[in-house]
């Protein structure tokens, strides 16, 4: 299977190309740079060139849902709904903060982590993960945290990381997710999802106004 990932949750927006085969995965092509003003599809054209794949041959596309930038995750999700519109690929929406974690046992990060992400408001989303070498495990589900009791994590000695965690933490360490590890957890999932139930990972509730109703004066 010829899986194309995307992770545009922070600043630095990745693409990569797998393939699930009998051996396990393989990452083909990838791609990563800061935010620019690329069109999304610029970096996705490159790595196809780059692995000489054709679009048609894309079978499954994971795209990596947050928390982080709602733009940036706004722009992945539309790019993967218009794609499964017009060729009919399967769909996979994977958490950013599952992608971290993977990436921290890649690193050999072992022992208890608390993943940090910006929020906006003075506020961040926290999550905690045990990391091992045989694999990864939560131990602390995703919410919203204030700055003070990170930093009081930070202080206690806790393993922080994160994208940009060095600029709130200096006892932080920075780590980007890669649509490469975003494409490999996908490999030998199927709980594929239609584009319109692809949904930004967003734990503030969501609240507006709605305009009253025109009224017509005679």
């Amino acid at each position: 299977m010829k899986i194309l990932a995307v992770d545009f949750s922070s600043p630095r927006r990745s693409v990569a190309l797998v393939e699930e085969g009998g051996e396990g995965a393989v990452v083909v092509a990838g791609r990563m740079e800061e935010i620019s003003g690329r069109r999304t599809l610029g970096l996705v054209e490159e790595a196809l060139k780059q692995a000489g794949w054709q679009r048609e041959e894309i079978q499954t596309l994971a795209v990596g849902l947050g928390p982080g930038s709602y733009t940036g995750i706004r722009g992945a999700v539309a790019l993967a709904q218009g794609w499964q519109l017009g060729r009919g690929v399967n769909l996979l929406g994977i958490s950013t903060v599952e992608c971290l974690a993977a990436q921290a046992e890649v690193e050999k990060m072992f022992g208890p982590v608390h993943i940090v992400i910006d929020a906006q408001r003075n506020e961040f989303y926290l999550a905690g993960y045990e990391i091992a070498p045989d694999g990864r495990s939560e131990t602390e589900a995703l919410r919203l945290a204030g700055f003070a009791e990170v930093q009081r994590l930070a202080d206690g000695g806790a393993r922080i990381i994160g994208p940009e965690a060095t600029q709130w933490f200096a006892q932080a360490a920075t780590v980007f997710p890669d649509a490469a590890i975003l494409g490999r957890l996908a490999c030998g999932r199927r709980d594929y999802v239609a584009g319109c139930n692809l949904e930004p990972i967003y734990m503030r509730e969501t609240t507006f106004k709605k305009a009253p109703p025109l009224r017509v004066v005679t």
